[in-house]
């Protein structure tokens, strides 16, 4: 019986005694969209006209895309320090069901874009982006076609 009982301690023992070992959680892979984006072009298309712009000249654009936010900034490249001087900034969450990726403006240096959904359809190449949809705000008499050709900032 002591046998038994000293068998049984022991076993006890020994089972509470158990290593640490951590359990490996499945990589979540990270969306191809997630990064830091600079706008190279961009081209406005509405009512007929089409404008296209530069980004690489005077004016500094990027994107910032986490797992459930966005954010742009823009500024000009002569610190302000001429007519071409703005500043430009807004954010909020997206969301992205294949190629098709929605912006929900929360923030916004132009208020009145503030609420608006943002539907775009996304292709990524390589370190390129492009990024093409309608932008319509009602309030403001806004609706035209806008695509925008963004690359990779690296790390």
């Amino acid at each position: 019986m002591k046998l038994l009982t000293g068998f049984v301690l022991m076993s006890t023992m020994m089972l509470s005694c158990q290593t640490n070992s951590t359990v490996q959680q499945p990589k979540q892979e990270v969306p191809l969209i997630t990064g830091t984006w600079k706008l190279i072009t961009g081209m406005l298309i509405e009512k007929g006209d089409t404008t296209i712009t530069d980004y690489t000249k005077n004016t500094s654009f990027i994107k910032i895309i986490n797992d459930t936010h966005f954010a742009f900034l823009q500024h000009d490249l002569t610190k302000g320090k001429d007519s071409a001087a703005n500043f430009a900034a807004g954010g909020g969450s997206y969301s992205l069901n294949d190629s098709t990726y929605t912006e929900h403006l929360e923030y916004c240096s132009a208020r009145e874009w503030e609420g608006n959904d943002f539907p775009f359809t996304i292709q990524i190449h390589n370190d390129t982006l492009v990024q093409s949809g309608i932008e319509k705000v009602e309030s403001s008499g806004i609706n035209r076609m806008n695509i925008e050709t963004y690359v990779r900032v690296s790390k």
